[in-house]
């Protein structure tokens, strides 16, 4: 084994993870790990520091280099770690450059373990051509990179950097050679996907591009989007929705609380009222979309009645996926400076809402019981339909049928995660 990557958070990092792998490598790496870490929770950080410790245990030989959001807001916490070899930021990790003097640096005694620089200073995202992703059935295309908001509790801007897009050209050009590898379902990425374009010439929407890559790489069977801001969803993008079935009526929506004066908070740029609408819009063009959310419990000054507005949002908005995450409040942001709800709190707010959102997803999956569904083959037994909804396979499919077809098949019944199919 040459460059391993163990990565953790978002898919943005598991598109970056393919390049940081062939960049690596071209530098002339071998034996060596590489962590891409996510900054987005405190549990997050530990969990990499967790993670470097048992590598170090079982690969003591091994090169070991963290990079990722949490090396680039915190690069001292892992170069203070006896089992990092280098920390390297997020600029570098995607640049020939970057690990050409990453692995320079091995070969001197005097050269600093952390090679991480200002992240605000970048300007543009580079297009990475990625024309395949080892062990994986669908593929991740970044379009955009970085963050212009400044939601009070969120780290990632500074991690990230400003937003930056990657022109059409160069995206339509990468979801066109993954296709000829034989990618169905491209999943377009990014930190705020829905700011995409406001930095290139004439300053086009994501629906823009997403009516770009529909129509230049018509070869194309499924589109998905990951994580967008409602509030941000141009009249193009709900068009292409509407009248395109290439485009899967799944949306994860950045929704972070039901309670208006706790988004006021937060800094966010919608209201409950906001997100509600923006759901019964996007259900009377495609009715059977599906949506899931991130939404965070416990965030300063939540009382139990603001709690409640957050619960009740799963049921306002119809969501079905949710992402929760008990508040964690991340140094040098302004939600770690305000009156904190105690950690029994939060953490019981946490379950509650996981609880929430697993009856809603219980009550969908109740509803796909007898539904027939094109499902994309991710693994010899697993699956998902166009919503997004995981599938087992029955046994009798589990050899004839290849990881990355798409084929129909018949929703018999559901054990409160997953779709089971005949």
């Amino acid at each position: 084994m040459s460059v391993e990557v163990v990565t953790f958070g978002c898919r943005l990092n598991a598109a970056e993870s393919e390049v940081i792998r062939r960049e690596a490598e071209a530098a002339g790496f071998n034996d060596t790990i590489v962590v891409n870490t996510c900054a987005v929770t405190a549990e997050a950080v530990r969990q990499a520091r967790q993670t470097i410790r048992t590598l170090r245990r079982e690969r003591p030989q091994a090169k070991i280099v963290v990079t990722g959001c949490a090396a680039q807001t915190e690069p001292q916490t892992f170069a203070a770690m006896p089992e990092t070899d280098r920390v390297i930021g997020n600029a570098e990790k995607l640049s020939a450059q970057g690990w050409a003097r990453t692995r320079a640096a091995f070969d001197l005694s005097d050269a600093p373990k952390a090679i991480v620089n200002d992240i605000m200073a970048a300007k543009e995202t580079a297009p990475h051509l990625i024309d395949r992703f080892s062990g994986r059935t669908r593929a991740f295309v970044q379009v955009q990179n970085g963050c212009d908001h400044r939601c009070t509790f969120c780290i990632i801007p500074y991690g990230r950097g400003n937003s930056r897009s990657v022109p059409m050209g160069a995206v339509v050009d990468d979801v066109r050679a993954l296709v000829a590898n034989d990618y169905r379902e491209v999943v377009l990425t990014g930190v705020d996907i829905t700011s995409y374009g406001a930095d290139l010439p004439g300053a086009p929407k994501l629906g823009t591009l997403v009516k770009q890559l529909l129509k230049h790489v018509p070869e194309l069977k499924r589109l998905r989007l990951s994580s967008i801001d409602s509030v941000e969803a141009d009249r193009d993008l709900l068009d292409a929705l509407a009248n395109d079935e290439r485009l899967m009526p799944h949306l994860h929506l950045s929704l972070q609380s039901g309670d208006d004066l706790i988004l006021k908070r937060m800094k966010r740029r919608h209201l409950r009222a906001d997100a509600i609408a923006f759901c019964e819009t996007v259900r009377r063009l495609r009715p059977d979309t599906v949506f899931g959310a991130d939404l965070i419990a416990g965030f300063p000054t939540e009382t139990e009645d603001m709690f409640q507005n957050s619960l009740d949002l799963v049921e306002a908005c119809g969501l079905t996926y949710l992402h929760v995450f008990p508040f964690s409040p991340r140094p040098g942001t302004p939600a770690a400076r305000m009156p904190q709800v105690a950690r029994q709190v939060v953490k019981a707010r946490a379950a509650r809402l996981r609880e929430h959102g697993a009856a809603a997803l219980a009550r969908y999956l109740d509803g796909e019981v007898g539904a027939t569904r094109r499902v994309l083959i991710e693994s010899h037994d697993t699956g998902r339909t166009e919503h997004f909804a995981q599938v087992k396979l029955p046994v009798k499919l589990v050899a004839p049928i290849q990881a990355g077809a798409i084929v129909d098949l018949k929703i018999t019944a559901h054990d409160g995660r997953q779709l089971l199919a005949a």
